[in-house]
């Protein structure tokens, strides 16, 4: 069946186009090029609506055990947010922790086609899986958690020969089924079960000996020399703690020029100044990031209400203890390879601190100069859920409503931030690059993010509302590899995602050693570690898609 869009306005930074009338050819999941005389099965008139790739979210966690224990741990989160099945949709609860069929809807409802789990524990990757494999329509992805991983401290510690932490590395994603790897806090989830309550860029792990710094090098220069597409994804140390900054500015000013992408940045960017001794430290990382092309991040946006904070970050999560609204929480070892911290928190517009952290993420977003190197995040649901992203939008492209809303907020803190004085607006052709192009660049998704010919046909189509939230919070049409799932922000049928893995080359060799290792140290063997193909496929419910990789450099 080939398919016409008719006389939309196109956003495909990807392919420099900004703006202009085109008409968009479908055909087989694929745009396409038709030949002069071929015949049109069904025409969307689209003229004078904005037409965008799918959305791609980097940084969401939606699967995995610390979301298993969050949606068990918060009925509060359910109450007012149940979803009754309906003859195409199943039922789920939830706002902050949607459930997983359920946060799949609410993406697409959003034009969203892709979201990637950041905070894949390897010996917890099974049951991630699932939980992806749940999450209906989109397409999705993990990444491998390798910063606290035992094995891997011992090979650094026992100065393995990097060709072997090469091998490490490629095998953990491939029994994974990972597309990259990621460090929370590195070292420093092991590091506090040897009772350490903080590991700064430079400290030494008392057990290992190895520090943070150590472990961002050889898995950046690693990930480099396997041809995966995805730098390392840093979650680095101090999240969260004022003078915070200056960690985040030794870790990209240490990086020796090997590709970095920095996660949730905003809860990295805070300096000391003031009474409070708590102030925005964006405009240096935001130097810095400007001035570091090897560097790219996610902005982890704080917004407004009630959320649940879940991390890997066991050492910082146990500090934030005792903000949990409502007061419960779960800190907690998984496997002796990691651990997580679940703690329901509020972010308030009067407090001074939560007003302060709003403030420095959209500083952040306004003075990064290159949209290709910043992505929309806020790092759900740490610091929002997904579904504010359409308000977020607005505020980056509306001045007058980014002033109103800071009328809102504590003003003391606006003292301590730059915000005020910045007057830049968002065009939708940037907004397309930070929320499609500029993610699939960065994950390596080759046909994703654009419309040029030959791309999966994830497409958006939006009423081009001067109110940019509604527009954004309800697109007229999604289509999900050229079938239409979506009508007026409604889903209108319901598809199975794939699952995307990277894949570069090992020496078998590594796993000699690690069956030896695991028959020593683990709770289950090599062999059940391994997540399959057909696990993943799961009889034809989902599908494997394996982006490329460049070639491995000895």
């Amino acid at each position: 069946m080939l398919i016409k869009l008719t006389g939309g306005k196109i956003y495909d930074p990807a392919n420099g186009v900004d703006g202009e009338v085109r008409d968009i050819f479908i055909q087989d999941g694929r745009i396409v090029t038709p030949s002069p005389d071929a015949k049109i099965d069904h025409e969307y008139p689209v003229h004078g609506r904005v037409i965008m790739a799918g959305g791609i979210d980097p940084h969401s966690h939606i699967g995995g055990g610390k979301m298993t224990i969050a949606r068990m741990m918060l009925p509060e989160d359910h109450i007012g947010n149940e979803f009754a099945r309906t003859d195409l949709t199943r039922a789920g609860v939830g706002h902050a922790i949607p459930s997983t069929m359920t946060a799949g809807y609410r993406y697409a409802e959003m034009g969203y086609t892709a979201a990637f789990e950041p905070a894949m524990l390897p010996a917890n990757a099974r049951q991630a899986h699932m939980e992806l494999a749940d999450t209906a329509i989109i397409d999705k992805g993990a990444f491998a958690m390798l910063g606290s991983d035992d094995f891997f401290l011992r090979q650094l510690a026992g100065k393995a020969d990097f060709s072997a932490i090469k091998d490490y590395i490629a095998w953990t994603m491939h029994a994974t089924q990972a597309l990259a790897v990621k460090v929370v806090n590195p070292g420093g989830i092991s590091a506090f079960k040897f009772n350490q309550r903080k590991l700064d860029l430079d400290e030494k792990h008392t057990f290992y000996g190895v520090t943070p710094r150590d472990i961002i090098l050889n898995l950046a220069r690693g990930l480099q020399e396997l041809g995966v597409v995805h730098p390392i994804h840093i979650h680095g140390c101090n999240l969260g703690v004022p003078g915070g900054v200056e960690t985040t500015l030794a870790t990209i000013n240490g990086a020796e020029g090997l590709p970095i992408h920095l996660t949730h940045i905003q809860f990295h960017s805070y300096d000391t100044e003031g009474d409070m001794k708590f102030s925005s430290g964006a405009a240096r990382v935001a130097d810095a990031v400007n001035d570091n092309k090897n560097v790219s991040i996610d902005v982890g946006q704080v917004m407004f209400g009630q959320t649940c904070t879940a991390s890997g970050d066991s050492m910082r999560q146990f500090v934030n203890t005792k903000s949990a609204t409502p007061k419960k929480w779960v800190v907690m070892d998984i496997e002796c390879d990691a651990g997580c911290g679940v703690i329901p928190f509020k972010y308030r517009d009067k407090s001074f601190v939560n007003a302060l952290q709003w403030a420095i993420g959209l500083e952040l977003f306004l003075l990064v100069k290159d949209p290709w190197r910043l992505f929309l995040t806020t790092d759900h649901p740490n610091g929002g859920p997904f579904t504010c992203y359409p308000h977020l939008i607005r505020l980056l492209m509306d001045k007058s409503f980014r002033q109103e809303a800071m009328q809102m907020i504590n003003q003391d803190a606006l003292k301590y931030s730059s915000l005020g004085s910045l007057d830049r607006e968002y065009s939708l052709y940037e907004i397309a690059i930070m929320t499609r192009a500029g993610p699939a660049r960065s994950l390596g998704l080759k046909d994703r993010g654009h419309l040029g010919v030959g791309a999966c046909a994830d497409i958006t189509v939006y009423d081009d509302n001067p109110d940019r939230e509604a527009m954004f919070a309800t697109p007229e049409l999604l289509f999900k590899n050229g079938e239409l799932i979506v009508r007026n922000g409604k889903i209108i049928k319901v598809v199975n995602g794939a699952t995307h893995v990277a894949r570069p080359a090992y020496d078998a060799k590594i796993e000699k050693q690690l069956s030896s290792y695991f028959e020593s140290y683990n709770t289950m063997r090599l062999e059940n570690f391994r997540v399959s193909d057909d696990e993943i496929r799961n009889d034809g419910r989902g599908s494997l898609i394996i982006q490329p990789t460049g070639a491995r450099v000895a």
